[in-house]
């Protein structure tokens, strides 16, 4: 088994770190390329000669015709939305041809949705801040084993005698208040868009042994993250998380693979912080320049078009997202976005109930409490877009990274200086 091959790229804060564009990057050498977590709540944004694909399911890697493409276990799989990102890639000029998918991956049903709308209803002033995708119901039904998979699809008796069974319940749960479509509807639309991919030959399988076979033919393999650190189900900011493993632990989980075939772990940090919902963000700025930060880094959701929170950075936080992750390489993103600001800024440690404290709290409520200890650096005016050697670019931005691989005793190997595809200097070939 050749461990060399094979590459995992993770969000080291909130998520929208920009892994679309290094997942890209790195993916034009990959062999194949493989989601492993979460559902359709997240977006990755790439933008490849002038023309921009959002993908919210599909492996980033579709965009290389030669790329297996594989949806694992670990990601829920809502049959519709596949569907529509699909004909929309497409509608851009790609061809979906190698797409594998789960046939161990739950489904998002439309109860699902309905229940995370009634959820966070209810939850009044103590709003999680869900997308509404069904995404926590889904995981809920997963565990407490009264899923559907997408395997159950293959045998439309099994899915009909299982969705029987689980509707009564959901039925028992939602009011008429609610509009839950019939069995039927339910059934139908389901078996339709099944039918739909299968003729885009779209494949069911077990994708655990697909990887592992290509691992053992060593071919290059890169594993895409959705969300990031910070909002993992388990060591995030919980609740203000998201349903699924979003750290490098979750690629063997999601996958179904030893720990011992992974090799390098990317950790990819947005030269500021950002976050969607609620939540506690220490290192928030709240004052005019929250607005110029975020209109310039065009800072909302891709798929809900919420506006971001935006911050500085956080040393406290990605010391965190280091250590449980074990991250081998970073890559920086958005540094053009800082362009022009005077001072730039950056947590180093926090401040509780007089202390100073350089770890992250494990508990929501001191988290609430911290006070950030901000120290700063000068910034720089020139514009990055453009540069391509790490020698030319400003003074400033070289010590500030150069103070980010201090302070997580990583290096950085990509940078990114601006949006599109070529906007970015690669120190280091990821896979050799």
């Amino acid at each position: 088994m050749n461990k060399e091959k094979t590459l995992v790229v993770i969000g080291a804060q909130w998520g929208d770190e920009g892994k679309g564009k290094i997942i890209d990057l790195i993916s034009q050498n990959a062999d194949v390329v493989v989601r492993f977590n979460g559902g359709n709540n997240a977006g990755h944004t790439v933008i490849v000669d002038g023309k921009t694909y959002r993908f919210r399911l599909l492996p980033s890697g579709v965009i290389s015709p030669k790329t297996l493409n594989i949806i694992a276990t670990g990601v829920i799989v809502n049959l519709n939305g596949l569907l529509e990102e699909i004909e929309e890639a497409e509608k851009n000029g790609l061809s979906i041809r190698n797409l594998y998918i789960s046939d161990r991956s739950p489904l998002v049903l439309p109860y699902h949705i309905l229940l995370d709308k009634f959820y966070e209803e209810k939850r009044g002033n103590k709003k999680i801040g869900t997308t509404a995708r069904g995404i926590g119901p889904a995981y809920t039904d997963h565990f407490s084993r009264d899923t559907i998979h997408v395997g159950d699809l293959l045998d439309k008796e099994v899915f009909r005698e299982k969705l029987e069974y689980i509707y009564s319940l959901k039925r028992a749960i939602l009011s008429s208040d609610f509009m839950l479509p019939s069995f039927e509807e339910i059934y139908n639309s389901q078996i339709e868009a099944f039918e739909k991919l299968m003729e885009k030959r779209v494949v069911v399988t077990d994708t655990s042994k697909l990887i592992y076979d290509n691992i053992k033919a060593e071919k290059r393999i890169l594993f895409e993250g959705a969300q990031g650190t910070l909002l993992d189900i388990n060591f995030g900011t919980y609740p203000f998380v998201t349903s699924s493993f979003t750290i490098s632990g979750g690629v063997c989980v999601g996958a179904g693979l030893p720990p011992q075939c992974i090799n390098k772990i990317v950790g990819v940090i947005k030269a500021y912080t950002s976050r969607v919902g609620e939540g506690p963000f220490p290192s928030e700025i709240t004052d005019e320049l929250a607005e110029i930060i975020r209109e310039k880094g065009q800072e909302y959701g891709t798929v809900t078009r919420r506006p971001r929170r935006v911050g500085w950075l956080d040393f406290v936080a990605l010391r965190y997202a280091k250590r449980i992750n074990g991250f081998t390489d970073l890559a920086i993103t958005k540094l053009d976005v800082l362009s022009g600001l005077d001072r730039i800024k950056f947590v180093i440690a926090y401040k509780y109930n007089g202390k100073i404290i350089e770890e992250f709290p494990s508990s929501l409520n001191i988290l609430e409490k911290c006070e950030p200890i901000i120290e700063e650096i000068s910034g720089w005016k020139q514009p990055l877009k453009g540069i391509k050697k790490y020698e030319e670019l400003p003074e400033n931005v070289i010590r500030y990274i150069e103070r980010i691989e201090k302070e997580l005793e990583t290096k950085v190997t990509i940078i990114g200086t601006g949006p599109a595809r070529d906007e970015v200097i690669l120190l280091k070939d990821l896979w050799e």
